[in-house]
């Protein structure tokens, strides 16, 4: 075979043997089958990146502080008036002339000490013959009543004698009245606000002849509102102010139990010492009653909030760092802030961010400073 021959024998095969391999198809990507791992991983990163990523909830970062816990006793402001703890207008107990005054204008008297005396000569003669009269009927019954023993006397006239005896004694009791009724005397210590008669005065009975007032203690009287009276009790503290702006401190004697009927308000009671009678009747003076004290937390206006249900309320925290709203009572709103009770002692009242969280939400505490904890709750 020439040389010709066989390159082209050579040709031929070779030719033939592309032919088949194309046919298999395995040339269209050479070492796919290593390849192909890489191209899955590739794919799944690409739809992996387009997936979107699970929500992480936000964790508010909040300011709390703990809560001091305090007696506050409310103060209520009313006012009212000063009057006498007791007065009386004395009044002539029978007619007569007044013979003697025991008192004067604007000075002081003990009790039982003499206001008046009425001349009354003729009763005093009635209290003499009522006198003798009963000695004689005492000494006809005890002589009755011996010769009643001995049988000489008939039981019918020492019935009588008993009786006459009686009626001497009633007779005597009734004239002594009558002198009694003569004179006047003062009920209770005090000052004599006035006089009405003079010595040498005919009265008439009833008439007025002095007015006495008791003035130690002075008593100041006020009226509380019906949404107050149930926090005023006897013996509470209070203070009162008076026009001429002395202070003084005394406790409620009295509360009335029925309010006025026209202001639906119930009288208050305060006693004030007033041992050398400064204080006169008939001051205007401005009262401060104080509640029975409870635990309560004084709070800034700023932290109070209110939940879908329209209860007011604080945002709190507790040691597992969720925040809850806690329902609170506020008993006064004062210059300071707000008093409230109900505050939870064991969790931390959150002073800032409150507005930014809900119940149950995780949270982030951030610690303040003393000075900026007080500062908080101003």
């Amino acid at each position: 075979m020439s040389f010709f021959t066989a390159h082209r024998v050579t040709a031929i095969v070779v030719l033939v043997a592309a032919a088949a391999w194309v046919a298999t198809g395995e040339f269209s990507a050479v070492g796919s089958e290593e390849a192909k791992p890489d191209a899955d991983v590739a794919g799944q990163s690409a739809e992996a990146a387009e997936a979107p990523e699970a929500a992480v909830p936000v964790q508010r970062t909040v300011a709390a502080v703990v809560p001091t816990i305090i007696d506050y006793a409310r103060e209520i402001r009313v006012s009212g008036a000063t009057e006498a703890d007791k007065q009386a207008v004395l009044a002539a107990r029978a007619a007569g002339i007044v013979h003697e005054l025991g008192v004067k204008q604007g000075g002081e008297i003990a009790a039982d000490a003499l206001v008046v005396r009425l001349e009354g000569s003729e009763v005093l003669a009635g209290v003499e013959t009522a006198q003798a009269a009963l000695e004689q009927a005492t000494e006809e019954l005890r002589v009755g009543q011996t010769l009643y023993d001995r049988g000489s006397l008939p039981e019918l006239e020492l019935i009588s004698r008993r009786a006459r005896k009686a009626a001497a004694q009633a007779a005597l009791s009734e004239a002594r009245a009558a002198e009694d009724r003569l004179l006047l005397k003062a009920p209770f210590a005090g000052t004599v606000d006035t006089v009405d008669v003079e010595v040498g005065e005919w009265v008439q009975a009833g008439a007025a002849i002095a007015t006495i007032l008791a003035l130690d203690p002075i008593v100041v009287k006020a009226e509380v509102s019906e949404r107050d009276v149930a926090f005023v009790s006897i013996g509470s503290k209070a203070k009162v102010r008076l026009v001429d702006g002395a202070e003084l401190e005394g406790a409620v004697r009295h509360v009335s139990a029925q309010a006025s009927a026209a202001t639906r308000t119930f009288e208050v009671e305060v006693a004030l010492p007033n041992a050398d009678h400064a204080i006169p009747a008939g001051m205007t003076a401005e009262v401060r009653l104080y509640t029975a004290p409870v635990p309560a937390v004084l709070v800034p206006r700023s932290i109070i909030t209110i939940n879908e249900d329209g209860v007011i309320g604080l945002r709190v925290v507790g040691a597992d760092s969720k925040a809850e709203f806690a329902p609170v009572t506020v008993i006064d709103d004062g210059e300071a802030g707000m008093v409230v009770t109900g505050v939870p002692k064991d969790k931390k009242v959150i002073v800032a961010g409150q507005d930014l969280v809900t119940d149950g939400d995780v949270v982030t505490v951030s610690e303040l400073t003393p000075a900026q904890a007080a500062e908080a709750m101003k």
